[in-house]
């Protein structure tokens, strides 16, 4: 049989090292792929399910419950995966052993939603499937809501979003939205952690110019995750501080924390992000959290080590406390 004329499956784009895309359309990703089964764990009690939000999108979740004899009902914390809007999820090792630790410690109901990636599904899609899983699970305050576990043991008055890289930055739009009239949510948000976040610009800043590969790198993955003319490294979304950008007054939250690694690139995108919620008027209260010597996500990868530790220490102590009195 003569194969000289089958076409040749070839690279059209390489995105190392998240992923390759062929010139067939396969997308082959190198990273965030390994998946575990939920359970309950044995070293910290914490239970594990699986859930769909909306079967026709696959938009899903996995849900955990501490292991605590307590009454009462626990704070809910949603979480958003990162992995650059194109990689990973719940599933995977890395994000349910470090949800199990974060469970354990702050003795919360955590709900991590599962949204939809680039290419296949390119931005805005990682937005709206966000507010979408958001909205579904808001639903349950009144008791009603189809998963019993929110019903029976969610305290809608102390919701928190949090979410690191990718995820924190869809935090950051989902507060916004949140806390806009038009649209807002039918319980209000107690705070918000921003882990590493995912923000970036046109214009270095601070030391990014000193880092000219990561900052060539990361202009292009936005350009990956939104082909079209809104792929502006300074559109909102992704530099919540340029030109034009929503004021952060309209946070829809009370306490917002900003976790910085030392390493990160865009650790000074954070904290200008700081800087900037400080000054704007908003009334909530706004802290930072840095870890020197480390890059982004190290916790992920390190969940014994003990800055780690004292990570997800400083990250129960944010969620376990009440609403804030206003100013």
């Amino acid at each position: 049989m003569d194969n000289s004329k089958q076409p040749q499956v070839e690279v059209a784009y390489d995105l190392l090292p998240f992923l390759r895309v062929y010139n067939d359309g396969t997308v082959q990703r190198l990273m965030g792929t390994d998946t575990v089964p939920a359970s309950t764990d044995p070293t910290t009690g914490v239970t594990s399910k699986d859930i769909t939000i909306v079967p026709h999108s696959k938009i899903s979740a996995r849900l955990y419950l501490p292991n605590t004899h307590q009454t009462q009902k626990f704070p809910l914390v949603i979480y958003f995966p990162g992995g650059g809007f194109c990689v990973s999820s719940p599933f995977t090792s890395q994000y349910h052993t470090f949800l199990n630790s974060l469970v354990a410690q702050a003795k919360v109901i955590a709900v991590s939603v599962n949204y939809r990636k680039a290419p296949e599904h390119p931005l805005p899609t990682a937005y709206e499937d966000s507010w979408v899983a958001l909205q579904w699970i808001v639903s349950h305050c009144g008791h009603g809501g189809p998963e019993a576990w929110l019903n029976e043991n969610a305290d809608f008055q102390r919701v928190f979003l949090t979410g690191d890289s990718a995820g924190a930055n869809i935090v950051h739009n989902l507060a916004l939205v949140a806390g806009h009239p038009e649209f807002g949510l039918s319980v209000e948000l107690l705070g918000i952690a921003l882990i590493h976040p995912y923000f970036w610009g046109w214009v270095p800043i601070g030391s990014e110019a000193l880092q000219p590969e990561k900052k060539a790198f990361l202009n292009r993955l936005w350009q990956f995750l939104w082909p079209s003319s809104m792929a502006d490294p300074d559109d909102p979304r992704i530099n919540p501080v340029a030109e034009g950008a929503p004021s952060l007054v309209g946070l829809g939250c009370r306490r917002v924390l900003i976790c910085v690694a030392e390493k990160d690139v865009m650790r000074d995108r954070a904290l200008a992000y700081y800087e900037a919620s400080s000054r704007s008027g908003w009334l909530g209260v706004v802290e930072i959290h840095e870890t020197e010597g480390e890059d982004q996500a190290f916790h992920l990868y390190d969940l014994e080590g003990p800055k780690s530790k004292d990570f997800i220490k400083s990250l129960a102590a944010f969620l376990d406390r009440d609403m804030p009195p206003l100013i």
